[in-house]
């Protein structure tokens, strides 16, 4: 059953809305596309946090034994897997993908610090057992290092290759680690081997729903974008080149 709402709750939804709205905004401005591209890009981002909040909101994302396949895993993956295959079968989409800087691709990340909130909703009793401390100081970390390094990224004297590469399997390994725990202490889920009070029921529920269904897969596909350019060139990166530069960004610094 859904938890009474609460003024953590309330700040939460504030916060995490608005999290979203300057992740897709962002990433939809950095995109090198024509302007109707990026406002179909935003609007069908809009319209999937649509069918996130709906879900959420009348609890159908909640694990059911009349739902084998919970809903939330269905948006999780197919949220990912549609940015892979499109990434995978179209040369431009891919190109438009590889030309956000990686500054802001860091950059972003750093709002993860806000994982300070699974820590909060650990006291108040909405969230227990081990997934509440990994999350929340995985992404804090996650976060706290992403300031200094996207800071870095710009300057002219950029950090290595191995620096960013070590970062990002970090923050991959924090939100897949997250993703194991919530579905492993959630009450009712098919895969649940923690028994932990309340666990992370909360996360089937409004606002913590938009954590799993569109703020992990979108770190997740900064990271996988991070990666693919650091594959590109094992020289620093630098910022200065034009987001369109797909190629050279991360061969643009000094060596």
């Amino acid at each position: 059953m859904p938890h009474s709402i609460t003024l953590l709750d309330l700040a939460g939804s504030i916060i995490t809305m608005a999290v979203i709205a300057v992740d897709l905004v962002a990433v939809t401005q950095a995109l090198s596309s024509s302007f109707s591209r990026r406002l179909v890009i935003a609007a069908v981002g809009g319209g999937w946090v649509g069918v996130a909040v709906f879900l959420g909101a009348s609890g159908r994302l909640a694990f059911a034994p009349s739902l084998p396949v919970p809903l939330i895993g269905v948006l999780f993956a197919v949220s990912l897997l549609t940015a892979a295959v499109a990434a995978l079968t179209s040369q431009k989409v891919r190109a438009a993908l590889l030309g956000i800087p990686p500054q802001l691709l860091v950059g972003l990340n750093a709002m993860r610090i806000l994982g300070v909130l699974f820590l909060l909703d650990y006291i108040a009793g909405t969230l227990n057992g081990p997934f509440p401390f990994f999350a929340g100081l995985g992404d804090i970390i996650t976060g706290a290092l992403a300031i200094p390094l996207a800071l870095a990224i710009g300057h002219s004297k950029s950090p290595s290759a191995r620096t960013i590469a070590g970062w990002n399997a970090l923050g991959t390994i924090d939100l897949l680690v997250a993703v194991g725990l919530g579905i492993t202490s959630a009450a009712g889920s098919p895969l649940q081997l923690i028994h932990a009070g309340v666990g992370s029921q909360a996360m089937q529920y409004l606002p913590l729903c938009l954590v799993p269904t569109v703020l992990v897969p979108f770190y997740l596909l900064t990271h996988a974008i991070v990666a693919a350019q650091l594959r590109t060139s094992s020289r620093p990166v630098r910022t200065t080149l034009s987001a369109s530069s797909a190629q050279g960004l991360w061969g643009a610094g000094p060596g």
